[in-house]
Parts: structure tokens; sequence; C-alpha cells
């Protein structure tokens, strides 16, 4: 599993638990703002598991710019990456 795929996996796990939905219904597709609604606060939830998960920092705004999970999952990769 690249490191995309992982970012995308612990984004749709921690998604799933902060908006009490079914991760089954969550994807690279979903939508932060259209589909669940998400507000600064969430996003915070969700970047602090990710900058445990791959201990690396994570702007925040830049990451809120992020429109869906699979844009999200794509920005981790490249800070991880480099």
């Amino acid at each position: 599993m690249d490191v995309r795929d992982k970012a995308l996996a612990v984004i749709i796990k921690r998604a799933a638990d902060v908006f009490k939905v079914d991760p089954a219904t969550l994807s690279a597709g979903t939508s932060f703002e259209t589909d669940l609604q998400a507000k600064s606060a969430n996003y915070v939830q969700i970047t602090t598991v990710l900058e445990d998960e791959f201990d690396v920092e994570i702007p925040y705004m830049e990451f809120k710019r992020k429109k869906t999970f699979g844009e999200a999952a794509g920005y981790v990769e490249q800070l991880v990456e480099g």
C-alpha cells in the first residue's frame, strides 16, 4: 500500500468516526464540505490523526483547501515523500 492509499484509509476511518457515518459510504471522491458539511474542528480531528500516523506536520489551512478525501490523501503523500 503506497502512502496515498494509506493516507486515504486513515482519512476514511477517522472521518467515519468524526461524522458518525459508515466508512463504506466514504471514498476518494467524498467531499469534506458538500458531502459531510465539515467544520474547522473536523479538519483538526483528521489532521491530528494523520500527523501521528505519518510523523509529519500537516499545515491546517492548506489541508482545509483540499476539496475531497482523494485530494487530501495526495497532499499528505506530497508532505511525506517531500
